[in-house]
């Protein structure tokens, strides 16, 4: 099992950040990651971070679906492969309504269908093949006009850029283990693992694959700290935001899943006070359990044993998303790298 560094929404303090990538680098670690919502684009912080390191991979966690077409994000792709000297990798998602709909205007329809057309187009781009694509959500080039087909004018440093899918529902996840590299979980529970891995396996097998063919890489929050009760209270506003206010109340698939994973009471009470502004009262909701299950919490021997735990579980690409001061996320990383090391997973 591997570590990998989680910037989250990178460009918010862009010298301690930069900071971290670099130490996550000097430590060996195996990637850093940098996602987008609707401020800082990954992209651009991706590029900035892999002209200040050396060999940590960078990668997007997620480029949203909905932001770009199928061959503007192989342009990119290609771009940062080559700027990166061969250490890009490619998350993709699919966002949500809200965000799909209301900032970039693109309906959320069809997700499952979309996104596996994109990866088709992506990745003929970026073999180098002339885009030719007849399918029900993209059309390339279009029929009624004068559009020809083109073939990407770069060279990309790899024959193949490893491509990850973030993907939560059981449709997603099933598609995640036929067609893509990676799988980018949130929330993931060494305790409900099978839940979820058991989709991605059916997947694989459609594609004559297995789960060891897919790299399993989740988002882990990370605090060390004396008091693991303690250390899970940094974590409480993370969880409650996506709980209780990623998503409309009838579309949260984020917590849609902590119901599957049985909490589905306290995810409830959660959404319903984020949803009433009542932002303490939903950081409260959030069960002890939950946070303990699906983060890295208290002493180096502590986390040590929930990386095992990760490890037995599947995961191979462990990513820790520090929840400390900036001034104290150097020395977490190395807490994270002590305990690894401690599991004898590494």
């Amino acid at each position: 099992m591997r570590l990998g560094l989680n910037l989250g929404y990178g460009a918010g303090s862009e010298v301690s950040n930069l900071a971290l990538a670099r130490e996550a680098d000097s430590l060996g670690y195996s990637v850093v990651w940098v996602a987008e919502a609707y401020g800082s684009d990954a992209a651009t912080v991706l590029a900035w971070i892999a002209a200040q390191t050396s060999s940590i991979d960078v990668g997007s966690a997620v480029l949203q679906i909905p932001a770009r077409t199928p061959a503007a994000t192989a342009m990119t792709a290609a771009t940062l492969d080559m700027l990166s000297g061969g250490r890009f990798r490619l998350g993709l998602g699919v966002s949500g309504p809200q965000v799909s709909e209301g900032w970039h205007g693109v309906r959320f329809t069809s997700p499952i269908g979309r996104t596996r057309e994109y990866l088709d187009i992506v990745r003929m781009a970026l073999r180098r093949e002339k885009v030719r694509y007849d399918g029900e959500h993209f059309q390339l080039p279009l029929p009624d006009g004068p559009g020809k087909a083109l073939t990407l004018t770069v060279h990309p440093v790899r024959e193949h850029i490893p491509t990850y899918l973030a993907a939560i529902g059981p449709k997603n996840l099933e598609l995640t283990g036929e067609i893509a590299d990676g799988w980018l979980p949130v929330f993931f529970s060494p305790d409900h693992a099978d839940l979820q891995l058991d989709h991605l396996r059916a997947g694989a097998a459609k594609a004559g694959r297995t789960l060891a063919d897919i790299d399993v890489a989740p988002s882990v929050p990370l605090v060390p700290g004396d008091d693991w009760t303690v250390c899970a209270d940094s974590v409480r506003g993370y969880a409650a935001l996506y709980l209780g206010g990623m998503g409309s109340r009838d579309k949260n698939f984020y917590n849609r899943l902590a119901v599957r994973m049985g909490f589905a009471d306290a995810a409830a009470e959660v959404q319903d006070r984020y949803l009433a502004k009542d932002h303490e009262g939903a950081m409260a909701a959030v069960p002890l359990e939950f946070l303990d299950a699906t983060s890295l919490l208290g002493p180096p021997s502590r986390i040590a044993e929930r990386m095992a735990a990760f490890a037995e579980a599947g995961v191979t690409t462990l990513t820790v998303l520090p929840f400390v001061p900036p001034e104290d996320a150097p020395a977490a990383l190395r807490v994270a790298l002590e305990a690894l090391d401690r599991a004898g997973v590494a």
